[in-house]
Formats: structure tokens, sequence, C-alpha cells
């Protein structure tokens, strides 16, 4: 019989809610999720009592739980930047939490809860209405007031902020930083159940951070409390929110096999480790020793030693931009080499027999296409361990390696096939290739980027037309792969739902 795994996952988007489903599809832990209606959509919050009751009964029966915070509390990662609930309800909801131990003492509770994040530029797409106007003020104001108090701002930027101040309607800004500190005290509790036991491990993502700012205050405040609290071995925090998931899914699994990773990584350029990504606020790899660590696993100096082999994909350079692969330039030329590179990969999986996962982060928000025609060429499209280019460089990270941990327990699986077929026709079809050229047909049809069709309207058609064409003149014929759902989830056009089987 399978071992239940019960998952609250983030949202009711497919990288929070099904990915996990697909990974472990042939294999001996089944993931259970509450009932899609009760999730949510996108800024309507999910209902978070008929959550809460779903989550008390099946967790009498589960081997584990995978937890987000952010649902259980405010209904989403989405509400968790929109809602008015005051501390003590929060608190409330979270005191649940010690009946799912007193439930089923045994099982292992893996949570995790965002770091509110503070977009650098005006949309309301997923934050307050007033951040469409005023979201880049508030924005730069946390910033260089953050600069200010920590001596690090120059005359040129006290000049922007004063101009900032004078126009900048406070009522906004205050009910930004009241929310942010309601949850910043909840997140303080959380650390609690860690310390008193009823939360074996915990995850703090950062969501979309940077040096300076909101975010990064409320970071420190909250790695002064873990400090405080000692629970440092316990309670990582790093840049991640959409693929923490499967991290803990890969954490669960590992430990419960008894399983300790060696890891060997590399990277495309020497000078790329030190690369702060975009959306993120540290050297890459300093957040790769945290993914590699919260998966159970450690950090090897040796290929010969490694039990998986993570290949990094990064340049000298990350562009901070959503969408970047047009904007490459020579620091993606000249100073990586793409082709030892991949030349590399071929050495570990055909002579070494390593497993070797590949995080293709060059860019933001989608594949190179440059190393997606090497692993094609080079005829490793189904040999890969683990492969992933969506959105951030953590989301892709978290993603590829549990997908290489879990080849590394269960082989070659059809499942593992189909999940390499979905990355490469999400992350390099959809989002380097199909996404654009859609996105130029939309002001003749009256749409933008944020406003659609629906999930599976003309639009959703177009984008599987797209994807289609694709299978048929770029995805290698090892396996015939068929598209079974094509979708937008949040009726715009960042991510896809998708569903692809390979063919018996």
């Amino acid at each position: 019989m399978a071992k239940k795994i019960v998952l609250v996952p983030l949202d009711e988007r497919p990288v929070n809610h099904l990915f996990q489903q697909y990974l472990t599809k042939d294999t001996d832990y089944e993931i259970t999720t509450p009932p899609l209606d009760f999730l949510g959509l996108k800024k309507q919050a999910a209902d978070v009592d008929k959550i809460w009751d779903w989550l008390l009964e099946k967790s009498k029966t589960a081997h584990g739980l995978i937890l987000s915070i952010d649902m259980l509390l405010y209904g989403g990662l989405v509400p968790s930047r929109l809602h008015n609930h005051s501390v003590e309800i929060l608190l409330k909801r979270l005191d649940d939490l010690k009946k799912l131990k007193a439930h089923n003492p045994k099982v292992k509770i893996f949570a995790f809860a965002t770091i509110m994040r503070t977009p650098s530029y005006s949309s309301s797409d997923e934050e307050p209405d007033y951040y469409e106007l005023h979201g880049k003020d508030i924005h730069d104001y946390g910033m260089l007031m953050h600069k200010l108090e920590v001596n690090a701002i120059t005359e040129a930027e006290k000049q922007t902020l004063e101009e900032i101040t004078a126009r900048l309607p406070m009522i906004y800004y205050e009910d930004y930083i009241e929310r942010r500190q309601k949850n910043l005290s909840v997140t303080k509790r959380i650390i609690d159940y860690v310390k008193n036991g009823i939360i074996d491990f915990m995850i703090i993502p950062q969501d979309d951070a940077s040096p300076y700012g909101l975010t990064a205050k409320d970071q420190r405040m909250i790695r002064e409390y873990i400090n405080q609290t000692k629970t440092q071995l316990k309670v990582y925090m790093y840049p991640d929110a959409d693929g923490v998931a499967n991290t803990l899914l890969a954490r669960l699994i590992n430990i419960d096999k008894g399983f300790r990773p060696q890891i060997y990584v590399r990277f495309a350029s020497c000078a790329g480790k030190t690369v702060i990504p975009s959306l993120e606020d540290r050297h890459i790899i300093e957040t790769i020793k945290y993914h590699i660590i919260a998966i159970n696993g450690i950090m090897t100096e040796t290929v010969e030693s490694a039990d998986l082999v993570l290949m990094i994909n990064v340049a000298p350079k990350m562009f901070d931009v959503r969408f970047s692969y047009y904007a490459k330039g020579i620091e993606h030329d000249a100073f990586r080499n793409l082709i030892e590179f991949i030349e590399y990969a071929d050495y570990t999986i055909n002579t070494l027999n390593k497993l070797t996962i590949i995080g293709d982060v060059a860019y933001c928000n989608g594949a190179d296409l440059e190393l997606i025609d090497l692993i094609y060429q080079k005829g490793l499209t189904y040999k890969l361990a683990g492969y992933a280019a969506w959105n951030s460089s953590s989301n892709s990270i978290a993603t590829a390696l549990c997908q290489g941990i879990i080849y590394y327990h269960y082989g070659r699986t059809k499942a593992h096939l189909e999940f390499l077929a979905l990355r490469y026709l999400d992350d390099a079809a959809y989002q380097s290739m199909v996404r654009q050229l859609v996105v130029q047909q939309l002001p003749t049809m009256k749409m933008d980027f944020f406003n659609i069709d629906g999930p599976r309207g003309k639009v959703a058609e177009m984008v599987r037309s797209g994807l289609q064409a694709y299978i048929d003149k770029e995805l290698p014929k090892d396996y015939q792969v068929l598209i079974e759902d094509c979708y937008l989830p949040w009726s715009r056009m960042y991510e896809v739902g998708l569903k692809v089987t390979i063919k018996d």
C-alpha cells in the first residue's frame, strides 16, 4: 500500500497543486491534496475552514504532512498579501497544528511560510489594488529607507527618497506595512512551534527577494528570532516560494529511506556561481547549498563520490527582467562555455554512469534554447535525472532536484519521462518560444498579457497549437508525446497548465 503524504499547497496553480502528484506517480508514495474547489482562485482566498477540517481528518492516517502555512492561515500565497485578519484570528488558526500531532504523534510535519514579497514594479495583478499605481514607489521607498538606516544610501538616492515621500500616499504604505507586521508576528509563532517539536522541519522562503528593502528587513528580524530560539538546524531561510513543496517532498522521501545523497555541483561558468539571480538576494552558490541540505543532502567535492550530479547552466550575469532570454549578451556567449557544459553532462551520464540533473537558470522565466538544442543533439533528452527552467532560479533548482531524487530511488519510470517531456514543453516551448509569439497577437484580439479570454478560451487554443507544432518539429521522437490538457490557470500568459502523456 502506498504511503500517504498530505500536501496543503501554496495555491491552486499546477506548479503547487499538481507537480508533486506527477513526480510521485510511479512511486510507493501517494500525494493527497484538498479538493480544488477548496483552494480559492488567485486573489480569492481559499476556504480555510474547509481545508482545516479536511486536513485534520486526512492527517490521522498520513505518513507525512507538507503544509503551506500561507494556505492554512491566509487562504493562499496571493491572499497572504491582501488579507485584513487580526493577529488573534491568525494565531487561533495556527493553534490547530497541535491537533495534528495529537491525532497522529508519529507523523512528520514539514511546513513552509513565505516572507511577504515587495515587487519592484507597479502591478496589482498579485498585490493590493493600490500597487497598480504606487507599487514601484512603495518598493523604492522601503528600499531607500532601509539603505538610509544602514548608512548605505547615496546623495542621489536621498534626493529620490525626498521625491517619493512627496508623492506617495502614506495611507497605502501604512496599510502595506501593517500587513507585513502581522505576517511577521505569525511567522515568529510558527518558529515557536518548531522549537516545541510540533513542526519537525520548516522552510521560510523569500518570494522575490533583494538585498535591501522591506523583505530584506523582515528577513533580518526572522533570522534574529531563529538564532534566539536556537532553531537554526530546523528552520531554513533562503530564496524560493513555488518550489518549496518539491524540496520538502524530496526531503521526506530521503529521510523515510534513510538516504543522505552526496551531490556534486558544476557550473557552465566559473564566475557564474557568484551571480545573484533575478528575484533573489545572494550568490547562487549559497542558495544551492540550502537547496541541497534542505533535501537531506550534502555537497561533495568530487564527481566520483557523488550519488547525483547537479549541473547549473548560469552565466556571470542574469538580467533583471522578468523574461530575459531575448535580452542575452556577451555574458551568455563568451563568459561561459556551453559546449563544454553539455560534453561534461554527456560524460557523467554515458561514461561515469552518474545520475545527472540540469538546473537551467541562465535566464529568468524560461529555458536557454541553445542548451535545449544541445541536449537534443546529444541524445540526452530522456537520459537526464532531472531538468527545470521555469520562473526563478530557485523554483527551477528545487524542481529539478526533487525529480532527480525520485529518479534515484525509482529509476526511469514512465512518470519520470512524462515529467521531462512536460518540462521541455513548458519551460522551453511555452516560456521561451510560444508565449512570446502569442503575446504579440493579443493586442489585435483586444487582450493583453494579464487579461485574456479565460483559462480555456481562444488564447489557450493558440498556445496548445503552438506546443503541438513544437512537438512535431522540435522535440526528439524518442517517444510519442501527447498533450492531454492545456489551459492558462489565472487567465494570463505568465504560466501554462499542462498535462502530457507518453503513448505506450
